[in-house]
């Protein structure tokens, strides 16, 4: 009889396996971020994913030297992947690449408009010569329309879509802290890949498809979007305080210290007064009486809040805060969250190789019961090019 321990289904937690897309090959003309973050996340499920770079290689190798000479950027968007160098304006090699994609499963490139066409990589085409192939293009503003040709680069994008509009103080606007449109169109790539995959199982036959970063940015702003259109105040950058709800953002501890805090609902803005502020009377002080009426008066309630918390240093205010249930956070430099306590209670830290030696990085975030995803190296340029060229002939 089997055994019902489910344990007994796999590898524990802590055995690497080989992934569910293992079998899966996966040829990627990428460079920067956005085709690369998205074939990475195909190798962490076990995909072989075979990264063709230029001679010189993927310009992303050389936006920085922070990973130990390594560029952070390369570092974090192609571990698990093997690198060939291709000259595809070689006959040769681009007769090697066409055996390449003779033998795989997906296809995905984020080159200039029009240079896929250029060098008969366009979706009809392959599509043509290899209907089970799965072809995925990444552009910055799509395939057709004024911006068809515009160069998109993940800033350029975030001012397109409205994002930095958002983003910053009432006196400036900043970009966001992370490369956002370049994550965006990443992830929905990643997603419409799988999706095709499981579509060629019931089918048989792949697919083509685009992803815009103009498109992917768009979806992440549905909230402001709705807002402007249908809002009846225009919207205003609000630092990091929320821009529709009160009290929600950052106040200061006695000790100078900054502590976030959200209220979400009259239940915690009620256990707010009551059991951290000692003023139950706010709770029906008609200024404060929703979240409306708290966020136009946020200014008067922030004086209210930082008068009171001025009797705590920030560890006692956040203790309190915890106590009442009221959601809260302390701001964290990138050092901290690395040595942050849940990363290592929940031993999420991993060791991969690089051409630098061993580097670390966070396991992928979707865990995976009795299952871990492979950490494999970064590749050196060209690393994988003579074995790849040997087995493709």
């Amino acid at each position: 009889m089997p055994s019902t321990d489910p344990s007994a289904a796999g590898p524990s937690a802590t055995d690497p396996s080989p992934g569910p897309l293992a079998g899966v090959t996966v040829v990627s003309l990428e460079q920067a971020v956005s085709a690369p973050f998205a074939t990475r996340q195909l190798a962490d499920l076990g995909a072989r994913v075979i990264k063709v770079e230029r001679p010189g290689g993927d310009f992303a190798r050389d936006y920085d030297r922070a990973a130990k000479g390594l560029s952070a950027y390369f570092v974090w968007c192609n571990r698990g992947k093997e690198s060939v160098v291709l000259d595809l304006k070689d006959p040769a090699d681009r007769a090697l690449l066409d055996r390449i994609l003779e033998q795989a499963d997906v296809f995905v490139q984020n080159l200039a408009p029009g240079a896929a066409e250029r060098l008969g990589l366009g979706a009809e085409e392959l599509r043509k010569r290899w209907p089970r192939l799965i072809v995925c293009g990444i552009s910055g503003y799509g395939d057709r329309g004024p911006y068809r040709d515009k160069k998109a680069f993940d800033l350029l994008v975030q001012c397109e879509a409205g994002l930095v509009s958002l983003t910053g103080t009432p006196e400036e606007p900043a970009r966001a802290g992370a490369s956002l449109a370049d994550v965006a169109s990443a992830m929905y790539a990643y997603t419409g890949i799988l999706t095709a995959l499981y579509e060629r199982e019931r089918t048989g036959l792949g697919t083509s498809f685009d992803v815009a970063m103009l498109d992917a940015l768009g979806e992440w702003l549905g909230q402001p979007l709705y807002t402007a259109l249908y809002g009846d105040a225009p919207l205003t950058r609000s630092g990091a305080r929320h821009p529709s709800i009160s009290p929600y953002g950052h106040y200061r501890a006695g000790d100078g210290g900054q502590v976030f805090l959200s209220v979400q609902s009259d239940r915690d803005w009620i256990a707010l007064c009551e059991q951290v502020l000692a003023r139950p009377d706010l709770v029906r002080d008609p200024r404060f009486a929703d979240n409306p009426a708290r966020f136009r008066n946020d200014a008067e309630l922030n004086e209210i809040l930082e008068a009171s918390f001025a009797a705590y240093d920030s560890d006692e205010l956040l203790r309190h805060l915890e106590s009442a249930g009221i959601a809260n956070a302390r701001l964290r430099s990138m050092a901290e969250f690395a040595d942050h306590p849940q990363h290592q209670a929940r031993d999420r830290w991993r060791e991969f190789d690089s051409p630098v030696g061993p580097l670390r990085g966070l396991l992928p975030p979707v865990t995976v019961h009795h299952r871990e995803a492979p950490m494999r190296p970064v590749p050196a340029l060209g690393e994988h090019s003579a074995a790849v060229r040997a087995e493709f002939g």
